[in-house]
């Protein structure tokens, strides 16, 4: 493993993560003020990194001027996460959507024509039509070309390691070379955390460690980064789990469901899915309870509808899928399709968790902001685009009024060459791919549902130990491994996290996501937040209320 080296730089405005929401951050904020310097910290490369890597089908949320209300959207998130998401941050979100496809519009994405103020719009949301479909397989391209336009300074291979802090404000953070093992440290008058969730925490059924559905680069880091700041977060008791296309991670719902395909059984009874519901936990809840076997069933739609959907899941949604069908002789004309559940992961954009942020996309520390799966927000591919936009506004306004804090990376330097000296001088024989499976697989055993509380203490207890072993009994050779290394550490604060906030929530809620079998129904007492955060060196938790706005006609 290469010696140990440093260097430095100063940014106005640093985001750590280059997918969906960092992109559309860095991009908003040189249209903003083309002096600042704005830097990027990208653990990939922005080119093709994040959940959403190449093309997309839909902007999931659009209130549709004449169409459909922001309003109307509010209701929807508050009804489909079942009260537990802040209505300023949807209405945020909501009220930038049409001005999000515009702007994208303009810029060569490619939105199919249809009969709602032009744009095709399906169905999704009990209050209206929020979905606009897009082909555009080339959206994270489209998104380069922008940000390449700029002199933003983009550090690919680059993974943020700890957040520099001063006196309640952020201050800029360290990061490290993938391939070299180089430090950075980056000073900062704002920051953007856009470093997507955990998609890296429960173990898949393939038991491949980067065999799942959301983005494996994804390990929980800009949760850690924020905990160990002392920021709150929310949501971390929300375990997602979505029904995909089975044997290969690949979503069905939302592009069969929307345009008349039905969901069956193991009985051949049709499945009822509320439209704030497509793609919540009650497909995983029905699967969990009834021995699987859930299908979606096509041949009863007309040719030109199954063409259409054939065209979105072969060419935009992932290309690789046709072959797959292909290969085992299935045709949506006579085959029902048949799901299974993704492993349990944590997510801001299709669950719950994230950083506890307002509607200026701020955190609880000052001068720090999240967007995408990053930010509690439920939000999708729109919300990852919009707070994207909102975040880099609010940076660009606080980093105007602020000068470079000259803050001593020296505690947070050492702590990581004393985490680095211990793995690269442990003489163990276990590797670090074996620990980071035993500590998914503990995931599964004592963190995803059916939760109680032994279960749950005994999750604590785990990965605790499992925090320690992994400096103690993990052997790293290279530069991979030491990344890897601080993936896993990453993955287990996460643990430890969720399994903090699901002992505080004793209730269950949003059907198999939360199901508590010592307490299995849902307690409208616990109608609010459940926080974690950093307090004395510990994980602490407690309730708060979430925001709600009424709107004229309400009841």
């Amino acid at each position: 493993m290469p010696k140990i080296s440093e260097s430095y730089l100063n940014a106005d405005i640093l985001i750590i993560g280059g997918g969906s929401a960092g992109i559309m951050s860095a991009i908003r904020a040189k249209e903003l003020n083309p002096e600042q310097r704005v830097v990027v910290f990208d653990k990939a490369n922005v080119n093709y990194s994040g959940s959403i890597p190449r093309g997309m089908d839909a902007l999931n949320i659009v209130a549709i001027p004449g169409e459909s209300t922001v309003e109307g959207f509010v209701k929807s998130a508050s009804n489909g996460r079942e009260g537990i998401v802040d209505d300023n941050v949807s209405f945020a979100i909501a009220s930038r959507s049409w001005e999000l496809l515009k702007k994208l519009e303009s810029w060569g994405v490619c939105f199919p024509k249809g009969e709602s103020k032009g744009y095709e719009a399906l169905t999704t949301h009990s209050k209206g039509k929020y979905t606009v479909t897009m082909k555009e397989p080339n959206l994270k391209t489209i998104l380069h070309e922008k940000i390449k336009q700029t002199d933003t300074i983009i550090l690919n291979r680059t993974m943020a390691l700890e957040l520099l802090i001063e006196n309640g404000c952020v201050a800029g953070a360290v990061g490290i070379n993938v391939r070299t093992g180089e430090t950075i440290v980056c000073r900062a008058k704002a920051m953007i955390l856009a470093s997507g969730g955990a998609a890296r925490f429960g173990l898949p059924d393939n038991g491949h460690l980067y065999g799942i559905y959301d983005c494996p680069a994804n390990a929980g880091d800009s949760y850690y980064l924020a905990y160990k700041a002392g920021a709150e977060l929310t949501g971390m008791e929300c375990t997602v789990c979505y029904v995909i296309i089975k044997d290969i991670n690949c979503p069905l719902l939302h592009i069969t469901l929307t345009r008349g395909g039905k969901l069956i059984d193991a009985f051949d009874n049709e499945l009822e899915v509320g439209k704030d519901n497509l793609t919540s936990a009650l497909p995983v809840e029905h699967f969990m309870k009834h021995g699987g076997n859930i299908r979606v069933r096509m041949s009863h739609l007309p040719e030109k509808t199954i063409k259409s959907i054939e065209d979105i899941i072969f060419s935009t949604e992932r290309p690789i899928v046709e072959r797959f069908f292909k290969g085992r002789g299935i045709d949506f004309r006579t085959h029902d399709i048949e799901l299974a559940p993704t492993e349990f992961y944590l997510c801001g954009g299709h669950g719950l968790t994230g950083v506890k942020i307002d509607e200026a996309a701020s955190s609880t520390i000052s001068g720090l902001y999240a967007a995408g799966d990053a930010a509690h927000g439920q939000g999708y591919l729109t919300g990852a685009f919009t707070l994207g936009l909102i975040a880099a506004e609010s940076a660009t306004s606080y980093a105007s009024e602020k000068k470079i804090n000259d803050v001593s990376a020296s505690p947070c330097m050492e702590e990581i060459e004393n985490f680095i000296h211990k793995m690269h001088n442990n003489k163990s024989k276990i590797s670090v791919d074996e620990f980071e499976f035993k500590v998914r697989r503990m995931i599964n055993n004592y963190v995803a549902p059916p939760k109680n509380e032994f279960k749950l203490n005994r999750a604590l207890e785990s990965m605790n130990q499992m925090q320690q072993e992994l400096c103690d009994l993990v052997r790293v050779e290279t530069t991979h491994d030491l990344i890897k290394a601080f993936e896993v550490r990453n993955i287990i604060t996460c643990a430890i996290l969720s399994a903090s906030a699901a002992l505080e929530r004793k209730e269950s809620r949003w059907g198999w996501w939360h199901y508590r079998s010592d307490y299995p129904e849902k307690n409208e007492q616990y109608r609010k937040h459940v926080i974690v955060k950093k307090e004395g060196g510990k994980v602490s938790t407690c309730l708060k209320d979430t925001v709600t706005m009424n709107f004229e006609g309400d009841n």
